[in-house]
Formats: structure tokens, sequence, C-alpha cells
């Protein structure tokens, strides 16, 4: 937000001394475009596939996400699982089912 007004003040410093606003807008946004671009040449996005890279760069983290929330998942229904057995286990002892079982 703050570059913006940045960029507006510079824009109305170079109108008050007679630049003309729309070539300095034009300025500016072309300025913009080759920065952008070469941002994305840099990172290796420049090329026509970069759309469908980055399409599966997001599907493979969203299933990347999808598999540690189901490992998560599993995991605590089996420490739960385990909790459980160990409960029932205490109950039939406490309960003397254990030594009417040998």
């Amino acid at each position: 937000m703050a570059e913006d007004a940045v960029l507006a003040q510079l824009l109305r410093q170079a109108e008050a001394r007679g630049a003309d606003i729309g070539t300095l807008r034009a300025l500016v946004e072309e300025a913009s475009e080759r920065g952008a671009r070469r941002a994305l040449a840099s990172i290796g996005l420049a090329d026509a596939g970069a759309g469908g890279d980055i399409m599966q760069l997001r599907e493979l983290l969203r299933a990347w996400r999808d598999a540690k929330t189901s490992a998560l998942r599993a995991a605590v229904g089996w420490v739960v699982r385990l909790l459980l057995a160990l409960l029932l286990l205490g109950i039939a002892v406490k309960l003397g089912f254990w030594g009417a079982a040998r």
C-alpha cells in the first residue's frame, strides 16, 4: 500500500515538473511488465508451459497436504485404538478375568 503512495507521489512530482501524466503512466506500466517478465524468467517460468507447471505444482502440493492429513488421522486412530485396548485389558485384570482365562 505504501508503495502505491510512493508511486503516486512520484507521478505527481513529475507531472508538476512538466511531464505528461499519460506518458509517465505508460512508462511505469511498461517498466512493471518488463520487471515481472524478468522475475519470471529468473525462476524459470517465462515459457509457454509455465502455467501448466504451476497448476501441476499446486496439484502436487494439494495431494501432499491430503496425504499428510490422512496419515495424521490414521496415526491418531491407531493411538486411540491402542489406548482403548489397554483400557479394556486393565479392566479385565482389575475384574479378575485375567486369572479366569488362564
